[in-house]
């Protein structure tokens, strides 16, 4: 995924960046980047790998150096950013946060127009943050530009561009993604998770709609492009990706998580005869266990506690048999809790299965008599298109899709798959029971998509579903 960070100020905003951006860690694993503009000094920028120490660690010099009233800062899954740029649109930095799945055929498109290059990776891909730049820079203004690339880019695309006469916001033409504008005495701020910036005395101003653009100084917000009415914001920013203190539309993290523990015990109906304890996996899976437990009268329990002071949530390899290893040293049993219980446990979501399986292995070796898992979302059945959910390379990587294969074959019609995302159908049943069989848990219920949507609590032709059902 990744996170961002703004600040235009009257005084010097470096201070706000750093912080602001530092509490979008748990969006981002890899890169991490500052940019600032200081009437005198111009431009300046920071750029460090974050897989191996968190983001305040690498940036506390940056803090101390750099100085300015207006900037930008980003937590990456991949490209290096924010990056700047000298175009005939000026001299701006700009950092982005989406998915471009036509990114190649862009690509051509742009060195074939304009006889430009890109600039390689490693693994040989080109930065999109670098792509969005190039295609904003096709027109001839940067109002005109941004809404070009948010145009022709197939998937999402929310982007920061610092300029020397401000910053402009641009969510992305859905709104997929969250942007939302906070406003203090000394000026503004734009940031992903609203919470980010509630302890350092700024308060709410707006949110963003879908593809709205505007531009913040550090005396006013001024809309550019209006929103547009149609919106499919990611779920999963509530079930998985945002931090409990946050919110999006108006939604609590925490609450609708909650919500979402109240409906799967609703339809469980399980009691203390039939389990002893109730347990989330840390961190997202505890406010849905808290909302099962209190709904259906079985103790709330921490079996196992995360292991936090030394693994933040940006200390994660991108290899992906290392990040398994390196979740499963983070949890810590607490065995008085787990010796002879039966525990139904949650967890946000079963993406591959490989987590979830050793942490229930991890339960039964700790003398847990039943482990009943309960996922807080329905089974995933596509690849995300828009913001990198899964990390998955294919969509076979997917449980569930895996056992709809050995059952079906490779080609699978889309009315079978369907078949298989109903809740009520007999597929759906054999899948789930395959799972369960497959990942060694006593008893397997996901919760189901219209409990949760009922969860989020606002209109759900506005919540983007596709993971889930494939529907855009």
């Amino acid at each position: 995924m990744g996170g961002f960070f703004a600040a235009a100020l009257k005084n010097d905003c470096v201070f706000d960046l750093y912080f602001g951006t530092d509490y979008h860690s748990h969006l981002g694993t890899r890169r991490a980047g500052m940019a600032v503009f200081d009437s005198k000094e111009g431009f300046n920028r920071a750029i460090h790998n974050i897989e191996n120490s968190p983001f305040r660690t690498k940036f506390e010099s940056d803090f101390h150096e750099m100085k300015g009233n207006i900037g930008i800062g980003c937590i990456s899954d991949y490209e290096p950013q924010p990056l700047i740029v000298r175009s005939h649109h000026g001299t701006y930095a700009i950092t982005t946060v989406g998915k471009i799945n036509n990114i190649d055929e862009l690509s051509e498109e742009v060195i074939k127009t304009s006889g430009t290059h890109f600039l390689e990776m490693s693994g040989g891909s080109i930065n999109a943050t670098e792509l969005v730049a190039a295609l904003i820079n096709q027109k001839d203004n940067i109002i005109d530009g941004i809404k070009y690339a948010q145009d022709t880019i197939d998937g999402s695309m929310t982007m920061l561009l610092l300029t020397a006469g401000g910053i402009y916001c641009a969510r992305d033409k859905l709104g997929r993604t969250p942007l939302t504008i906070g406003v203090k005495d000394e000026g503004f701020c734009a940031s992903f998770e609203k919470f980010a910036y509630l302890n350092m005395g700024y308060r709410d101003h707006k949110e963003l709609g879908p593809g709205e653009v505007v531009i913040i100084t550090p005396e006013e917000v001024r809309t550019l492009v209006r929103p547009g009415d149609y919106m499919k914001i990611c779920t999963f920013l509530w079930v998985y990706y945002g931090y409990p203190s946050s919110g999006y539309e108006g939604v609590s993290v925490e609450e609708m998580r909650y919500r979402c523990g109240q409906h799967m015990a609703d339809r469980d109906m399980m009691t203390r005869s039939d389990i002893d304890i109730v347990a989330g996996v840390p961190d997202s899976g505890t406010a849905h266990a808290v909302g099962y437990a209190n709904e259906s009268g079985v103790p709330f329990s921490r079996p196992f506690i995360k292991y936090t002071p030394t693994w933040p949530r940006s200390f994660m390899p991108t290899i992906q048999s290392r990040r398994d290893m390196i979740a499963r040293m983070k949890l810590i049993p607490v065995h008085e809790l787990i010796d002879g219980n039966r525990i139904l446990l949650i967890d946000d979501s079963i993406v591959r299965g490989t987590q979830l399986r050793e942490t229930t292995q991890f339960l039964y070796n700790s003398g847990a008599k039943e482990v009943h898992v309960r996922p807080a979302c329905p089974p995933i059945m596509f690849g995300c298109k828009y913001i990198n959910f899964s990390r998955s390379t294919s969509e076979m990587e997917l449980i569930a899709r895996r056992m709809v294969n050995k059952e079906e074959g490779q080609e699978v019609e889309r009315a079978v798959l369907d078949d298989y995302a109903n809740p009520d159908s007999d597929r759906y049943k054999k899948m789930v029971e395959d799972i369960r069989k497959q990942l060694g848990f006593t008893s397997l219920s996901f919760n189901r998509l219209d409990d949760m949507l009922d969860a989020c609590g606002i209109d759900k032709d506005k919540l983007c579903t596709y993971c889930w059902d494939g529907r855009e």
